[in-house]
């Protein structure tokens, strides 16, 4: 069992790492991280000692004054150095530093003069170190105004607002779930490599990627129909789009009933992909679910009977209850990294539909359990 840590584990990087080392449960343990750490020797020193492994990832990205940016990076890596020191641990230390090292601003200095250090620090104690240079990172649940310009648009966009873009530049970018990807291989395989240049997986202007954002709102959002996706970066696109629409309002969203003397007919979902269409039937008070997705797009539609559809973000407590009757029927559209579930509440067989955008593979399932 490797003990692992993680300096801002409550970021965003930091808690897409932290939430997917629980997926390993055999593999990995995960040694608490708090922000006052730094703040309080003791407890960075307790911290430090438990780790098999440290991931340095706690970084101010912006801030009105750079001088602020840099002393407060390069105050962190001396802090975790003493720590280090104090005591005499040599964990797999791992940094992500950024593709900005090169560039003449006091951020980029910050980040490549603390990896440095780094690297002298494990030369010096005989340690394992990994020194990630990492492109431009967006994925769900990204900070608007702060972590990316993806993070930003897909929050204006969802939210009515209207982006603009500053400079129309082509971004090397990666998605959060690839960049852990890459942070578990380091892990497994001890990289030891002072300046590790992650590669980018795709690469995009700003203005394409506005587009691409503005059609996932017109075509999803305002329409429901699940728009055309050709490669992975606009799956994980959209993926990361749907996670800043205002869920508990948006759903569930009603469908439009064509009825006749025959009776009724509903289009349950419109695709721009392929996938996988099933039906089920749920008797009373039985709940069907409790599991999540780390990529997997999925719709509920109830068609008969009463169901309480329940969603929870993975780390967080709050639980989203969503009432839905055949009567009326609607869907609910399960966002990535949010568990969920359906229950039947009513006192009749409950129908429902179900959609997702890959058919299923046992031995690549997606799925993974925990109770809402």
């Amino acid at each position: 069992m490797i003990k692992i840590g993680i300096t801002g584990q409550n970021g965003f990087v930091g808690s897409h790492l932290y939430n997917s080392l629980e997926l390993y449960p055999d593999e990995f343990e995960r040694v608490d991280f708090q922000k006052d750490f730094f703040e309080n020797g003791d407890s960075l020193d307790t911290f430090v000692s438990q780790c098999d492994v440290i991931i340095h990832l706690a970084a101010m990205n912006r801030h009105e004054n750079a001088e602020v940016i840099y002393k407060t990076n390069i105050g962190l890596v001396s802090k975790l150095i003493a720590s280090l020191n104090r005591t005499n641990s040599k964990p797999h230390l791992i940094m992500s530093s950024s593709s900005q090292e090169e560039r003449d601003n006091l951020y980029g200095k910050s980040k490549k003069e603390g990896r440095q250090a780094l690297v002298h620090w494990a030369k010096e104690a005989n340690a394992t170190f990994t020194g990630m240079i990492i492109p431009n990172v967006f994925g769900p649940f990204g900070r608007p105004y702060y972590n990316s310009v993806v993070a930003t648009f897909s929050h204006q966009i969802a939210n009515g607002e209207t982006p603009e873009i500053q400079v129309d530049g082509n971004l090397n970018l990666i998605y959060v779930g690839e960049l852990v990807d890459e942070i578990l291989k380091a892990i497994r395989e001890r990289k030891n490599e002072e300046q590790y240049v992650v590669p980018h997986t795709a690469k995009a202007k700003v203005s394409q990627i506005l587009q691409l954002l503005q059609n996932y709102k017109s075509e999803y959002q305002d329409k429901g129909e699940i728009p055309e996706i050709n490669n992975n970066f606009e799956l994980n696109l959209f993926n990361t789009y749907r996670c800043y629409m205002d869920i508990l309002n948006h759903f569930p969203v009603k469908f439009q009933q064509h009825t006749d003397p025959r009776g009724s007919f509903v289009e349950v979902v419109r695709l721009g992909v392929g996938g996988q269409v099933s039906f089920s039937t749920t008797v009373p008070g039985i709940t069907r679910g409790n599991h999540f997705h780390t990529r997997k797009i999925e719709r509920f539609a109830v068609i008969k009977g009463k169901a309480l559809i329940q969603l929870r973000k993975i780390g967080t407590n709050e639980v989203l209850d969503f009432y839905l009757d055949g009567n009326e029927p609607a869907y609910v559209d399960m966002p990535i990294w949010y568990t969920h579930n359906i229950k039947n509440i009513g006192e009749e067989v409950l129908y429902t539909n179900f959609w997702i955008n890959e058919a299923y593979d046992p031995d690549d399932a997606d799925t993974y359990f925990e109770n809402v």
